[in-house]
């Protein structure tokens, strides 16, 4: 079969996603990492993605955004503190691209990501080689 990824839909996609979250006690109103157990548990059976290329392997993640986002990419020098805080307009994601950042006893590195909710206060520290991350937000973050 060749590979279309016009399979299924967006609203048939987030069903799916919000009946896995229930299924599974994964609570987006709190925040989500690469990380935990339960997502790590599912990578590659339920969230995994069958409608890919050969040579590929796709992973969904847990969550999803309900409307538009802004888009950044940051970098951090090491030992850099984020300190407590919140975005209180909308959800957001970050997803590492080099080095490491401390969230509470987890080590997010390249390929990590962590979901936050709207309003959801955390506080993180970078890592001994400094961090790349990129972030989507459903907020204005400048």
């Amino acid at each position: 079969m060749a590979f279309n990824p016009n399979t299924s839909d967006l609203a048939t996609c987030i069903a799916e996603l919000r009946e896995i979250q229930e299924k599974y006690s994964i609570n987006p109103k709190r925040i989500i990492t690469s990380r935990d157990d339960t997502v790590r548990e599912l990578a590659y059976s339920v969230l995994a993605v069958k409608n890919v290329p050969d040579g590929f392997t796709k992973t969904r993640l847990p969550v999803f955004f309900d409307g538009a986002t802004t888009l950044y990419i940051s970098s951090a020098a090491p030992g850099a503190k984020a300190p407590k805080h919140s975005h209180d307009e909308g959800d957001g994601i970050r997803f590492m691209i080099g080095g490491s950042i401390h969230f509470g006893k987890a080590e997010l590195t390249q390929g990590d990501w962590m979901f936050v909710p709207a309003g959801v206060p955390y506080e993180f520290e970078v890592g001994p080689q400094g961090a790349i991350m990129a972030y989507c937000y459903q907020c204005c973050c400048v």
